[in-house]
């Protein structure tokens, strides 16, 4: 059989038969070989504008990215996918920081492990590409609140993305420490973002300026940008950074609007969307390839600069997946797919290909070859032989917090008194009767209400009373388990994101009182002691949760990539040695999750589930993932 490079080729033949791309009239062909990180490290000017172009030591530049988030994607393969930016036609990475991953707890700095973002930044430039860097605060990318840190919160006044003293003196702290780290003069950034789609939110007049500063007084000399769609482009304007803006449909005379608010400067898509994020409960979302890169030769043939949000987008790993709030509140699936370049493995895509064929045209010269697919790997059924019932777990390894009134996520009085960020919240309380259940709309965001062990409804946004039974004389426990399914990461109601129970609930129009609280972030530490806890049974012929279960993968050979298929699950979370793979709902669209093949090893591998309800027997190692129905982006 013919090598993989040469069936590329034959692709790449294929494509050059493209109508548009072969007879799209483009700019004079560019060649930017010469202008390498590595190449310029001692550079003295870095990327300036002049008039309608980028310079770059002086020398014309054109900005072609590709957007790649190293929290999304695990370390073992950050340079296969920067390899794969390189052979589509790429120069330059752009990368989001997520506060809230770095700075869990306040003051407690992490970048190590996948979070090594000076090592990732290291390794853009070994491989031939220049970095924009997005720091925030606030970052958006259908990310937890936007990226800020939910500790945020404990304040009641708070008022995030303004100049709130309490915000400004957390994001001081925590840029002193960003910078420190990341930042280098002449490594391979050439551009930093101040926020992220200020225009869209625009709360406060002095907010951008305030930003600006807070990278330059922190010796940020590289060029600075604000991105912003069209609506919002004027109200995100800051002297003295460029403007840029994001779409996804090119509509006519929408990049000459850029004149007029700045003139006589470069133009660039910050963002050109090459898909669309998914909910739950929706469909899956894909944009045509040949419309995609049809836009993106027309956005070239102005002369513009370009990022693909995303190339490749990757994995919203454990509870970090963000929501939308519009008509109703939307959490975003596991998957971050995205219908982008590249698949959530890295695999490659007609976009790719197409692309890399419309890239080469425009610099003129050969590309490297696109490196080898990794495989994928099918092992077949795994049977969760065991389980615990999460009512058994609560004596073993979790100690109450106490409380009068019910106290929301965040105001929890753990990890230092920071709160909890993510996962669930267990509330128990004594009632003597039964009667009318009703929320007031507290409950953020879903709550499973039960009488003792007895199941008895749920309470979210939708459905916000219940009718609790009467039961014999004496006192019974009222407990509702809490999930928080992820805070909105964009609009105008980014203040009012706490989770949990955020006020009071009533039962026969009277507050309760006298909580239980227990806290289900389900941290590392927790997992390991579970495995550990006496009572775990064999899984019984049928079964309703709220459970654990617990099984394992043995593997002879190499690992590599699988995806997990949980047919028969209703919904939870799914661990595999340690690593919250993330979420699981039977309501789809996403019906398998990606378990990366760096995280399984030679031998057994545990994998413990957390099921809300009914649990199926088995799961299902696949090698090919199902995402669910698809529908076009309108």
């Amino acid at each position: 059989s013919w090598p993989c490079w040469a069936r590329w080729h034959e692709q790449d033949t294929f494509l050059a038969q493209d109508w548009l791309l072969t007879r799209l009239p483009f700019p004079s062909r560019f060649n930017w070989s010469e202008l390498s990180p590595l190449g310029l490290w001692g550079r003295t000017l870095g990327l300036q504008t002049e008039n309608s172009q980028f310079l770059l030591e002086g020398m014309p530049f054109r900005i072609f990215g590709g957007s790649l988030h190293y929290f999304r994607v695990p370390r073992e393969y950050w340079e296969d996918r920067m390899l794969k930016m390189r052979a589509c036609g790429l120069n330059t990475l752009t990368t989001y920081v997520p506060w809230n991953l770095h700075e869990k707890e306040r003051g407690k700095f992490d970048f190590s492990k996948n979070l090594d973002l000076r090592a990732f930044l290291s390794l853009a430039a070994k491989n031939g590409l220049w970095v924009i860097l997005r720091p925030g605060p606030y970052i958006c990318s259908e990310w937890d609140l936007g990226g800020l840190p939910s500790w945020l919160l404990q304040d009641p006044e708070m008022q995030l993305r303004t100049t709130y003293r309490g915000f400004t003196e957390a994001v001081d702290a925590y840029f002193d420490r960003l910078m420190r780290v990341v930042y280098k003069k002449g490594g391979p950034i050439i551009a930093v973002q101040v926020e992220n789609e200020y225009g869209s939110y625009a709360k406060d007049p002095n907010y951008m300026t305030y930003v600006k500063m807070a990278l330059l007084n922190r010796g940020i000399v590289e060029l600075l940008m604000t991105s912003d769609n069209k609506n919002g482009l004027s109200f995100g304007l800051v002297e003295g950074a460029l403007a840029t803006v994001n779409f996804q449909k090119l509509e006519p005379g929408l990049l000459k609007y850029l004149d007029t608010v700045q003139k006589d400067q470069p133009k660039m898509v910050m963002e050109y969307w090459t898909g669309w994020f998914d909910n739950w409960g929706g469909p899956h979302y894909v944009f045509d390839a040949d419309e995609m890169v049809n836009t993106v030769a027309s956005i070239l043939k102005t002369g513009a600069s370009i990022n693909l949000y995303m190339f490749h987008g990757g994995t919203n790993f454990g509870f970090m997946n963000g929501a939308l709030e519009a008509d109703e509140y939307k959490s975003d699936v596991t998957s971050y797919d995205y219908d982008a370049v590249l698949t959530e493995a890295g695999d490659y895509t007609s976009k790719f290909f197409k692309l890399r064929q419309l890239f080469s045209m425009v610099i003129g010269q050969p590309l490297p070859l696109p490196p080898m697919i990794e495989s994928k790997a099918s092992y077949g059924a795994i049977l969760l032989h065991q389980y615990i019932s999460l009512w058994d777990v609560l004596p073993a390894l979790l100690q109450p917090i106490k409380s009068e009134l019910p106290v929301n996520m965040e105001n929890l009085q753990l990890n230092e008194s920071l709160g909890q960020p993510h996962g669930y919240v267990l509330y128990e309380t004594v009632i003597f009767g039964g009667g009318h259940l009703h929320s007031r709309d507290h409950v953020r965001d879903r709550a499973q209400v039960f009488v003792n062990t007895m199941y008895v409804g749920e309470l979210d946004y939708n459905t916000v009373e219940l009718s609790i039974p009467e039961g014999q004389q004496g006192f019974r426990q009222l407990r509702l388990l809490v999930e928080n399914r992820g805070r909105v990461n964009y609009g105008l109601a980014l203040n009012e994101q706490r989770k949990g129970l955020i006020g009071d609930i009533f039962l026969n129009k009277t507050p309760l009182r006298n909580f239980k609280m227990y806290s289900l972030e389900m941290k590392p530490a927790f997992m390991k002691s579970l495995q550990r806890v006496s009572g775990w049974s064999t899984v019984p012929d049928y079964f309703v949760g709220p459970a654990f279960f617990r099984g394992r993968l043995w593997i002879e050979q190499q690992p590599q990539d699988t995806f997990l298929k949980l047919q028969g699950w209703e919904k939870g979370v799914v661990f595999v040695n340690g690593q919250n793979l993330g979420r699981y709902w039977k309501i789809g669209p996403q019906e398998t999750l990606y378990l990366p093949g760096p995280w399984l090893r030679r031998g057994g591998n545990e994998i413990v589930i957390f099921e809300e309800r009914t649990a199926g027997r088995i799961i299902q190692s696949v090698d090919i993932p199902y995402l669910g129905r698809t529908q076009y982006v309108d």
